[in-house]
């Protein structure tokens, strides 16, 4: 048995000819030599390692051919014992140095002094899976076909060379993952698909930029080079802080979260690589050999009744400072609360434990037999839920691997339905909200930090304020409409997190550049006009980028695997709550923080005009 061997203590060594041999240090030599003489005396005179040995599994007496070989026994190795031993052990014989190295580790992890449990497993039935996947890579295709001809519509040929390598860009997605030998799971392929949105932002922040410097009269040559210059840092602070939200994931996430951050950091990587660097070479060979000179319309899609010599400012009509829409807000917040308060919150089987169930069932079968079927078998039924073609019952019990088996046997043979299962022990639940939490305050710190480093403090603070809005709206609707909440949802949220400063960063990197504009004395009305301006500028980037990012969303609802629709869902509201915290909230609270750190500088110098140079005493210096 290796828990009669002495933890971690297994080494590599050679024996009398060296060649590649085993050190067995045991624990107790004594004991050691009372089997070992034991032991010669037997017709089956064979000592065994035993990595997990299991009287109604395993056999006493193992034959050395089957050491070794796990998927016949849990043996490791069978000497045999000519004579007793009082001192460490030296297993010989035709080892390969890779197979002793092999031998040393197995035994070693063996002797650890750890009995592992099961505190949470998942189990997926292959035409489940197969299902779901395709379901998913369906709605990526016809998302991405979407984006495509929307993008080329707006921005024409561009718009098609940014298409061109939007797809290169997807190609190159599967490939990185596979050449990094990942497991592609549905969050991952989520991923990659809302990283389609995320690709055409950084094209749409460098296009809108064009057209800008192509408005007020600048030549193509001119207005390519500025454009795409003065758009640079707005993608890469976006991308900056989606890469932090991804090491994040990472780090605190569990499974499939860990698949979905590793796909999120490809796709930022490569978002930078091909949708910046590679689109614009592209695009700087047609300008700089002159092909679209005075065709701006077919170049960027610029008509040219827009081109008026000097800056023209959009949507002016509109105040964006001057708005009540924030008491909206407050009433979704408001009323969340008090459901959540009220025990609405739909908690999945990552936050209450359990054991949750998916039946992929057809007209023949009636859901409630199976029901039944459970409270028959004594499971404590907490929650039926259904979508599609799917039924998802969650069991209070944490069901082992055998009662796994049994069920799933039950099923398919009295039903014939395919079965999903999915444990999580209160072990589990404790370590996933844990992590859940700090996977957030981790995300809200390093934003501030990058932020405050990038811009100033009073940007770091709107911003945040806006992203714990996007988060609280999210969580107010899912409690509302009692929508299942799982780990993925920490996922979603942290996505949404990531994406929704994205939009504030690029209105604030242009409320910086008009900031850094004004001559003359900075007042009250000043800043509200730099807002308004701002917003107004970056209003069509703004929402073109959030409608090509919720395309995707949308078709992953419409069309994609049930499993992962609660996290699309939580997307698509967290999308449109953070395209409206961008305009209405963030650059609001900017203008509020800069008007009294403005009133508090006037104050304070006003305190220092007024105190005399020099402090005149009678008698002394009066």
């Amino acid at each position: 048995m290796t828990s009669d061997v002495l933890s971690g203590s297994v080494k590599l060594t050679a024996d009398e000819s060296g060649r590649p041999a085993v050190l067995l240090p045991v624990k107790d030599t004594d004991k050691f030599y009372d089997v070992t003489k034991k032991v010669s005396k037997m017709t089956n005179n064979n000592i065994v390692i035993w990595l997990d040995f299991d009287p109604l599994r395993d056999s006493y007496a193992t034959e050395k051919s089957q050491c070794g070989n796990l998927s016949m026994s849990r043996c490791l190795s069978s000497a045999t014992v000519s004579e007793a031993f009082s001192s460490d052990v030296i297993i010989q014989g035709n080892f390969t140095i890779d197979e002793a190295k092999d031998l040393v580790e197995l035994i070693n992890s063996g002797a650890m002094p750890t009995k592992l449990n099961e505190i949470s497993s998942k189990t997926v039935d292959a035409s489940f899976g197969n299902d779901a996947i395709e379901k998913t890579l369906l709605a990526g295709i016809v998302g991405l076909s979407i984006v495509v001809l929307l993008i080329i519509t707006i921005y024409r040929f561009s718009g098609l060379i940014a298409s061109i390598n939007l797809i290169i860009y997807a190609t190159l997605c599967f490939l990185v993952y596979y050449l990094i030998d990942g497991v592609l799971t549905l969050p991952g392929i989520a991923a990659m698909i809302l990283g389609l949105g995320v690709a055409v932002d950084a094209n749409v922040i460098s296009f809108e930029r064009i057209k800008d410097e192509l408005k007020v009269g600048k030549n193509l040559k001119e207005a390519f080079k500025l454009g795409n210059k003065m758009s640079f840092s707005s993608i890469l602070d976006a991308n900056i802080t989606t890469i932090i939200i991804a090491i994040i994931l990472f780090i605190f996430g569990q499974s499939s979260i860990k698949g979905y951050a590793t796909m999120l950091l490809i796709t930022v990587i490569l978002t930078v690589l091909i949708m910046v660097f590679v689109v614009r070479w592209v695009l700087s060979y047609f300008v700089k050999i002159g092909s679209f000179e005075g065709k701006e319309n077919w170049f960027v899609g610029l008509n040219k009744k827009k081109i008026s010599g000097h800056e023209v400012i959009p949507f002016k009509k509109i105040d964006f400072v001057k708005n009540k829409f924030f008491i909206i807000s407050i009433i979704i917040v408001v009323i969340g609360g008090g459901f959540a308060l009220w025990g609405r919150a739909n908690l999945g089987v990552d936050f209450s434990g359990g054991t949750n169930i998916d039946f992929i069932v057809d007209e023949s079968i009636n859901v409630s037999d199976i029901e039944k079927d459970l409270r028959d078998k004594n499971y404590t039924i907490s929650k039926i839920e259904s979508y599609d073609n799917t039924e998802s019952i969650l069991i209070k019990e944490i069901l082992n691997k055998d009662d796994i088996e049994k069920l799933d046997n039950y099923f398919t043979e009295t039903y014939n339905v395919d079965t999903n299962f999915n444990v999580v022990s209160n072990i589990v639940q404790q370590q996933l909200i844990k992590n859940g939490l700090l996977s957030l305050c981790l995300a809200f710190i390093g934003i501030i930090i990058y932020v405050t480093l990038r811009f100033k403090y009073t940007y770091a603070v709107s911003g945040i304020v806006a992203l714990i809005h996007d988060v609280l709206i999210v969580g107010a609707v899912f409690v509302i409409f009692n929508i299942e909440i799982s780990s993925i949802f920490i996922a979603a949220i942290l996505t949404i997190i990531g994406y929704s400063i994205n939009d504030t960063i690029v209105t604030f990197d242009r409320v910086r550049e008009n900031c850094a504009k004004i001559k003359g004395k900075v007042t009250d009305e000043v800043l509200t006009n730099i807002v308004n301006d701002s917003v107004r500028l970056t209003l069509f980037r703004t929402l073109l980028t959030t409608i090509t990012t919720i395309i995707p969303v949308i078709c992953l609802i419409l069309i994609g695997s049930f499993e992962i629709i609660n996290f699309n869902i939580a997307l698509l509201v967290g999308f449109i709550a953070g395209v409206y915290s961008s305009i209405y909230i963030s650059n609001q609270l900017w203008l509020w923080l800069e008007k009294k750190s403005n009133k508090k500088i006037k104050k304070e110098k006003k305190t220092k005009d007024n105190e005399p140079d020099e402090l005149i005493i009678k008698g002394i210096n009066g």
